[in-house]
C-alpha cells in the first residue's frame, strides 16, 4: 500500500490540480492512503475535506521580500515548518511527496530531501513560482502544465483536470447545459467569468454592453464572483450568478468565453475546445499573460489587456466573433489541438514511475 503526501494550496490554482490527482489515486489505488498538506489560510481548508481527504497544515510563511523583523524571524520559523513536515513523513510513513507550489511546498520539498523521500513537482503556471524553482534541483521528476513553461527538466503533462471536467469534455451536450442554467438551448451563448472572486473590469464592461449583446442575439452566462456587488439576475438574455459550482456545464453551454487567464481556466477551456478571449489580471508578475500564450499562439484564443477591455471592445471584437460560427469552429479546433485533456493521468503515471520499488509493488 502506497502513502502519498500531496502538498499545495492557497488558491484554487493550486488546490484543484492537487484534488484531481488525489481523486485519480483513490480511483486507481483504493488501498492507498492520500494525505494533503496545506496551510490554515488557504482554500484547501474547505475544498480538501469536502472531497473526503485528510488535511494537515503547516504555518504559512511567505519568503521575505525586504529586511525587517519578519525577515529576521523567518529562518527559524521556516526550519520549524521543515521539521513538522519531516515528522509527518516519518510518522505517516510517506512513500512520495507531490508538490503543487504554494506556501506549504517549500518546506515540504526540503523535508522530503532530508528524509530521502522522493518528491515530484507540478508547476501549473507558465511562469514558475519560487517554491518550485527552488525545489527543482532535487526533485525526482518535474511536471509542467504548459509547453512554454521555463522550468529545467520539466516534463509536459498538462494540467490535472477535475473528474467532472474530464467527463464533460467527452459527453457534453450544449443544449442540455444551457437548459440547466435556464438559457435558451438554441441561442449563441457568451460565458463571462473572472474567477471565484470576480474581475471588476470584466464585470463592468459586460454590464455596460448588455443591450448591445441582446440586440446582437447573444445571451450571457455571467459569473461575477464573490467580491462583486452586482445582483444575481435571470432574464431572457442574461443569467448572472455569483458563483458556479458546475463549471463543467457552464463551459459546455458556451460558444465563446471572456475570462481571466488563470492556469486552470486556460487548461480547462482549451481542453473543451472553447474559444476564449483572455483578459489577464494586470497586477502581480504577469503570469496570466504567459499562461495564455500557448493557446493564443495556436489560434485558439485572443489576448486583450485589462485596460483595453471595455464596452467598445465588446462591440467591435466580441460580438463580431461570437457571430462568426466559421471562425469559432477554427478556434475551437486550434484550442483543442493545443491542449492536454488527460493531464491527470499523465501526472499520475509520472508519479508512479519514480516511486520506490516497494511502494510500487501493487502493480
Amino acid at each position: 500500500m502506497t502513502t502519498y503526501l500531496l502538498v499545495g494550496g492557497g488558491t484554487g490554482g493550486h488546490v484543484n490540480p492537487l484534488l484531481a490527482l488525489a481523486e485519480r489515486i483513490r480511483k486507481e489505488e483504493p488501498d492507498a492512503t492520500v494525505i494533503a498538506l496545506g496551510t490554515v489560510e488557504g482554500l484547501e481548508t474547505k475544498l480538501v475535506p469536502e472531497r473526503g481527504f485528510e488535511l494537515l497544515t503547516v504555518e504559512r510563511l511567505p519568503f521575505p521580500r525586504k529586511p525587517g523583523l519578519y525577515a529576521l524571524k523567518f529562518p527559524a520559523r521556516f526550519e520549524n515548518a521543515v521539521r513538522s513536515v519531516r515528522e509527518i513523513i516519518k510518522s505517516r510513513k510517506i512513500d512520495i511527496v507531490i508538490g503543487f507550489g504554494g506556501y506549504a511546498s517549500a518546506p515540504a520539498y526540503i523535508a522530503a530531501k532530508r528524509s530521502k523521500t522522493p518528491y515530484v513537482i507540478h508547476e501549473a503556471n507558465a511562469l514558475p513560482g519560487l517554491a518550485n524553482k527552488l525545489g527543482r534541483r532535487s526533485a525526482a521528476a518535474i511536471a509542467v502544465a504548459f509547453k512554454s513553461t521555463k522550468l529545467k527538466g520539466g516534463i509536459l503533462t498538462g494540467m490535472p483536470l477535475r473528474a467532472e471536467i474530464e467527463s464533460a469534455i467527452a459527453t457534453a451536450s450544449k443544449s442540455a447545459a444551457r437548459e440547466h442554467f435556464g438559457l435558451d438551448p438554441k441561442t449563441s451563448t457568451l460565458l463571462v467569468t473572472g474567477g471565484s472572486l470576480g474581475a471588476r473590469s470584466i464585470n463592468n464592461a459586460i454590464t455596460d454592453s448588455l443591450a448591445l449583446l441582446d440586440a446582437a442575439g447573444v445571451q450571457v452566462l455571467h459569473i461575477v464572483g464573490g467580491n462583486s456587488d452586482l445582483e444575481e439576475i435571470k432574464t431572457k438574455s442574461l443569467v448572472r450568478i455569483k458563483y458556479c459550482d458546475r463549471m463543467d456545464l457552464a463551459i459546455s453551454a458556451a460558444d465563446l468565453a471572456v475570462c481571466r487567464a488563470g492556469a486552470s481556466t486556460v487548461c480547462e477551456f482549451g481542453s473543451f475546445g472553447l474559444p476564449s478571449i483572455f483578459v489577464p489580471y494586470p497586477v502581480g508578475n504577469g503570469e496570466q499573460r504567459f499562461n495564455a500564450s500557448d493557446l493564443v499562439s495556436a489560434g485558439g484564443a485572443i489576448l486583450v489587456n485589462d485596460a483595453d477591455f471595455d464596452d467598445n471592445f465588446v462591440r467591435d471584437q466580441v460580438i463580431p466573433l461570437i457571430s462568426n460560427s466559421k471562425k469559432l469552429k477554427v478556434m475551437a479546433l486550434a484550442a483543442k489541438g493545443a491542449s492536454i485533456a488527460d493531464g491527470t493521468q499523465r501526472l499520475y503515471e509520472l508519479v508512479r514511475s519514480v516511486l520506490p520499488p516497494k511502494a510500487n509493488s501493487h502493480k
